[in-house]
């Protein structure tokens, strides 16, 4: 999988799309990234969701961004961050 960008033509109170790269390795899903998915669906937004499949790939990704963790949600052109990050986004308690 190649990352890719996040399009930069969505706004943040315009779309209900949501870009989300999460860990789904053959021996580890990772539970936040789970959470994530369920959390933007139950908001109604539509996910897409980019599975970061190795070691290397999240690295990648990570190095990339500048983040040291996954999941990572992007909404618009704003990256949300992570799922707590995501929770206080959505003024959930964390």
């Amino acid at each position: 999988m190649t990352v890719t960008s996040v399009p930069e033509n969505q706004t943040h109170a315009d779309e209900k799309t949501a870009v989300v790269y999460r860990m789904v390795m053959p021996n580890h899903v990772c539970p936040f990234g789970l959470k994530t998915v369920d959390l933007l669906k139950r908001k109604g937004y539509e996910v897409e969701d980019h599975h970061l499949t190795t070691r290397e790939e999240t690295d990648a990704f990570k190095e990339k961004h500048g983040v040291k963790t996954t999941p990572q949600t992007f909404i618009g052109s704003e990256r949300v961050g992570g799922y707590d990050d995501l929770r206080r986004w959505f003024g959930l308690d964390v």
